[in-house]
């Protein structure tokens, strides 16, 4: 990736969300943890990020819940991360506007080649539209 991206995680088990930062930014990316939603909807008000990664089962607002909030407000690209494997959990997941469901145990690496694979889609999405534009002048 040429140009670093803002992402938060939250994630209420600290050796979960060292190794998430870890990982994404030796990709180069830059990170911000949060032991619970609450708090990363409260920084996300103040500035957005790139990518959101969310884990389900937290204390306060869930990653369900937080998904639904940041859903009303912004089209974040948001990687839900659980132990809830149940296929009801991940419909769930996605019909809330997650754009993955990734189940734990994961691989690292995993979490980051699908954080780059979305971004990737989101670059090739604005200079399709880009160069749309450009041929309707």
């Amino acid at each position: 990736m040429s140009n670093k991206k803002l992402i938060y995680i939250a994630d209420d088990e600290n050796n979960i969300r060292a190794a998430i930062k870890t990982f994404l930014e030796n990709a180069g990316h830059t990170v911000e943890d949060f032991e619970n939603g609450n708090l990363l909807l409260e920084a996300f008000a103040e500035k957005t990020a790139d990518l959101v990664v969310l884990d389900v089962m937290m204390p306060g607002s869930n990653g369900f819940v937080v998904c639904k909030e940041l859903r009303k407000a912004s089209t974040v690209p948001i990687i839900m991360l659980t132990a809830r494997d149940s296929d009801l959990d991940y419909a769930t997941g996605l019909d809330l506007g997650s754009d993955d469901y990734l189940v734990k145990p994961f691989s690292p690496m995993a979490l980051v080649k699908r954080v780059e694979a979305i971004f990737r889609r989101i670059e090739f999405e604005r200079q399709g539209n880009a160069k749309g534009d450009e041929t309707n002048e």
